[in-house]
């Protein structure tokens, strides 16, 4: 009996510890999707330097990967970690937690941090998104997106891309060319987020109830990238 004692103790103590591993883990998703959303107002509260009406009132699905150090990264590799929401009939869904790596991102030298974000803008680019893996310029076109809330968006992405690639490092927000990098859903911080694996394409396609953790993020990105009408 003190024998089995002592193992039930011993479940109950490793469960315990798994237990507070989690929510340990899922304040840290909490904090990147904060981070995220903090991002976006950043940008968008610069004055006239931050992504053109007719870029926010198009786009159909938002990319964040806040705070990439470069002076972090493996020799001969980036990586960073993300989230992504999808417009959607009733709103912008549920946060995707994504990663992006691989390519030269042309960053500048030692330990800066650089905010990237990815728009997709129309109904192919959106199709890339709902894959659980993409290589930008290979599976889905990229351009560097134009900078100015008044700035005219131009006509090259509307005809070649299916994303809008922008960079911010040292409060500098600008195009960048990201092709060669693979955007994909981390299913471990999804499962740690939701309790499951739930797919990425349900996620985007508004067929899952946005998390605690995630509303932040997804109220940030719905107060900015409206559909502006009076803009056009």
């Amino acid at each position: 009996m003190k024998k089995f004692s002592v193992i039930v103790s011993g479940i109950a103590l490793l469960a315990s510890s798994m237990s507070a591993f989690a929510a340990g883990d899922k304040a840290k998703i909490a904090g990147r999707l904060q981070d995220a959303g903090t991002v976006i107002s950043q940008i968008m509260s610069a004055p006239d330097k931050g992504i053109p009406g007719e870029i926010l009132a198009g786009a159909s699905c938002v990319v964040v990967i806040p705070s990439f150090k470069k002076g972090a990264f493996i020799v001969g590799a980036q990586y960073g970690q993300g989230a992504a929401t999808c417009r959607t009939p009733r709103g912008w869904s549920a946060p995707v937690l994504v990663q992006l790596e691989g390519g030269s991102f042309g960053f500048q030298a030692g330990g800066q941090a650089t905010d990237l974000v990815l728009i997709a803008m129309n109904d192919q680019g959106l199709q890339a998104m709902l894959k659980n893996k993409f290589k930008i310029g290979a599976d889905a076109a990229a351009s560097a997106g134009p900078v100015g809330r008044n700035a005219q968006a131009g006509t090259d992405w509307k005809l070649n891309a299916e994303f809008l690639t922008y960079s911010r490092s040292k409060g500098l927000f600008a195009g960048i060319d990201l092709d060669g990098t693979v955007l994909s859903q981390n299913q471990d911080d999804t499962r740690t987020l939701y309790g499951d694996n739930v797919p990425f394409e349900t996620i985007l396609k508004g067929q899952h109830p946005t998390p605690p953790e995630g509303e932040p993020f997804v109220r940030t990105v719905a107060k900015y990238f409206v559909r502006a009408k009076e803009s056009h």
